[in-house]
């Protein structure tokens, strides 16, 4: 049985959150496909990617509190596989709007698989020595992924058409599926007085600080989602050309390697909630230049820097909330806060689009990024009120 802390686990568990937040890594590929292969409008497009990102919130909230109680590696397992037998037969589907329906209720199924095995993912991770760094760690594995994406799919989809990424996203959910039947970690069982107290904590709801702290989450993941999903879009009614757009989606790539390993690293030198603060307020700056650049220098570099930018400030989010909730319920609903703001975004992100355009998705993101501001701020007061958490507020 491999051990939650050893190397083998940790690496398990991040292949896991790597199969399983593949929209933070072909998000735009995704949507792109959708509406040029298959016809759909941009509203259709963000919904049917949202019919997904909803499942997974459903699915996450249903078993992120029964954590404590199920089988971990078994639950993994079948949750990537449901999920890999949807995207196999979305790839079956006629190459024609009149999928939309099917699409949507096949891409619904495959969030469900995604919701549960994220749940157990999270949750283990939550358990580990330093959720901090593993979370961190596991983002590396997710940036790996997302260069695969970008650097291979878009020539793929280009000579196969449109179901080859969901064929790509079936092999994902393979790769994940068979890694954690062969090699999901076992969560520690914690001696008798814990577990009396464990036990006791989990009965209590969650403290408020937690709660503002998902919150934030949530704002962030929607921002990310709302522009993100149009970026290749954005670029091609720029007219900024194909070649240079798939180049910015590839730099993306390799640049979604570096912030896991930065907030590992920069773990005792920011304050978490110094980071939830500055996070949507680069956010907004980003949204703004990229959907409003007429150069591609304005719309490149911060395209280019948008997903890192959420992948270090969710890190900082998911250690903070491991201590603020020790007993695990919070970090397991990770893919419920992520995914809520996720699978609102394509589809307000497509609503915005087709009501005011493109350069109206930046000034939505302001809008939100106000909000997870003044929900960190919140926090910092609530912390500060604790004498046991004014650690927390200080680094």
């Amino acid at each position: 049985m491999t051990k939650l802390n050893s190397w083998g686990g940790q690496a398990t568990l991040s292949i896991g959150h790597m199969a399983g937040m593949i929209d933070l890594a072909a998000l735009p590929l995704w949507i792109g496909s959708l509406m040029k292969f298959y016809g759909l409008a941009a509203p259709e497009a963000g919904l049917t990617v949202t019919a997904f990102l909803a499942s997974v919130v459903i699915s996450s909230v249903i078993f992120a509190p029964m954590f404590t109680r199920l089988k971990h590696r078994v639950f993994a397992f079948l949750g990537y596989c449901v999920a890999g037998c949807a995207f196999l037969t979305a790839s079956w589907l006629p190459v024609s709007p009149d999928s939309l329906v099917n699409f949507m209720l096949l891409h619904a199924v495959a969030g469900l698989g995604v919701g549960a095995a994220l749940s157990v993912t999270h949750g283990a991770m939550g358990r580990s020595a330093n959720p901090h760094r593993l979370f961190g760690i596991a983002n590396v594995a997710m940036g790996v992924l997302a260069v695969i994406m970008f650097a291979v799919l878009p020539g793929i989809i280009a000579a196969y058409g449109g179901p080859s990424i969901f064929v790509a996203f079936t092999i994902t959910m393979a790769f994940g599926a068979v890694v954690a039947v062969l090699f999901f970690p076992e969560v520690p069982q914690a001696n008798v007085a814990a577990a009396a107290q464990r036990a006791a904590a989990v009965k209590k709801p969650l403290p408020k600080a937690a709660w503002l702290t998902i919150g934030t989450i949530v704002c962030i993941a929607l921002n990310q989602a709302m522009v993100f999903a149009f970026v290749e879009r954005i670029g091609d009614m720029r007219n900024f050309g194909g070649n240079a757009i798939q180049s910015v989606l590839i730099v993306t790539g390799f640049v979604n390697l570096l912030p896991g390993i930065l907030a590992a690293v920069l773990q005792k030198k920011f304050a978490p909630v110094n980071v939830g603060i500055a996070g949507p307020i680069l956010q907004a700056l980003f949204a703004l230049s990229v959907t409003g650049a007429t150069t591609f220098a304005f719309f490149a570099v911060p395209a280019t820097l948008y997903v890192p930018l959420v992948i270090f400030t969710h890190t900082f989010m998911f250690g903070l909330l491991s201590r603020v909730d020790e007993t695990g319920r919070a970090v397991a609903a990770t893919p419920a806060m992520m995914m809520l703001g996720s699978a609102a975004g394509p589809a307000l992100g497509g609503f915005v689009v087709a009501t005011v355009g493109y350069p109206a998705l930046g000034w939505a993101v302001s809008c939100f990024a106000l909000v997870a501001v003044t929900f960190m701020l919140m926090t910092r007061r609530e912390l500060a009120r604790q004498p046991e958490q004014a650690a927390v507020v200080a680094a």
